[in-house]
């Protein structure tokens, strides 16, 4: 006799499956996260339930429609998303804490009106104080506090129906960050591999379905990918990347994928108390504390994207006591 359910057990923190129960996941190596989970299996003979073939059209029957952009009024954000923000897509903002993605998507929430600004992190106070330090004041900026991905979908339904209705204007939408959204329909805590997944699929429907530009928050782990599945990057339209050293005022934003533009563009930032500075020629702020004539140091050419960017390079000797010389590098590879 044929058995129709079968017990597997489950990490709800990495989604591992195994034949028996354990304390401790071997994949991940959480503790108490594996749980008993009945797999339902159909074999129905004769071929099973039938169902409806999919509709196709021909190419030269399809319409071409022109892709509608929405300018953020930040030039370095808007170069690396190949002309602005597209309607309907949904774009991952990633970085290690602390390194200014809220700062730049405050400011691009104060760019783009209407923007629906909804963080699981901060309280609306919070951001209100950070607001106020960048100096953004803003009519049409809503802010809200919320963590259930079912929630969010219909606020942000509501808020496109308001403001579709009454301005004739799309809006965008900013959650600050997708490791604090979670969604009834997954078990687990909010953060694991099943919550992302879930919930970055969702914005993704509400994105399309709405028409708004959906802006996710993603942190960056140690070995430097967004914390959560890797598949959240091929979920999204559109994957940026804000890079620098916290103890230094440049920040670098990457483009590492874009549907409706180029990859590997680059834009330059530079941290200052009033948030993030577009610097529209970076060679010259690389290159403004350069004296003249300067032994040990060359000025070279590198091409990030469709950018060439002008770079000092510095060489340094000094004796060393080891019985050989030793080469190290800072800023690039040292082969």
């Amino acid at each position: 006799m044929t058995k129709n359910n079968s017990t597997i057990f489950t990490c709800s923190h990495c989604d591992a499956q195994f034949t028996k129960w354990a304390g401790r996941c071997l994949e991940c190596g959480k503790w108490g996260t594996i749980t008993e989970e009945k797999e339902k299996r159909r074999k129905e003979k004769g071929g099973g339930s039938k169902h409806l073939p999919t509709k196709t059209q021909t190419l030269k029957n399809i319409e071409g429609k022109n892709t509608k952009r929405t300018t953020s009024n930040i030039f370095e954000l808007d170069r690396v998303l190949g002309g602005g923000i597209v309607t309907g897509s949904l774009i991952l903002l990633g970085g290690e804490p602390g390194i200014g993605k809220s700062t730049l998507a405050l400011q691009l929430a104060a760019s783009v009106s209407p923007t629906l600004y909804i963080s699981g992190e901060e309280s609306v106070e919070q951001i209100k104080l950070r607001a106020d330090r960048l100096q953004i004041k803003s009519d049409n900026l809503q802010l809200a506090n919320e963590t259930q991905v079912e929630s969010i979908c219909a606020t942000i339904k509501d808020v496109k129906t308001r403001f579709t209705a009454s301005q004739n204007q799309t809006p965008l939408a900013i959650i600050d960050s997708i490791q604090t959204i979670y969604s009834d329909d997954v078990p687990g805590e909010s953060g694991n591999v099943n919550q992302v997944k879930a919930c970055t699929t969702k914005l993704l429907e509400c994105a399309k379905s709405t028409g708004t530009a959906i802006v996710i928050i993603g942190h960056v782990t140690k070995d430097g990918t967004v914390a959560g599945p890797r598949t959240l990057e091929h979920l999204v339209d559109t994957v940026l990347y804000l890079e620098g050293d916290r103890y230094h005022q440049h920040r670098i934003l990457r483009t590492v994928k874009n549907r409706f533009g180029p990859t590997d563009e680059v834009g330059i930032f530079e941290m200052i108390e009033s948030g993030l500075k577009a610097i529209e020629n970076p060679s010259a702020s690389f290159l403004e504390e350069r004296g003249e004539n300067m032994p040990g140091s060359v000025v070279t050419c590198l091409m990030e994207g469709t950018r060439p960017l002008l770079v000092e390079i510095q060489a340094l000797v000094n004796k060393t006591s080891f019985g050989y010389p030793v080469r190290k590098a800072s800023g690039f590879d040292l082969n």
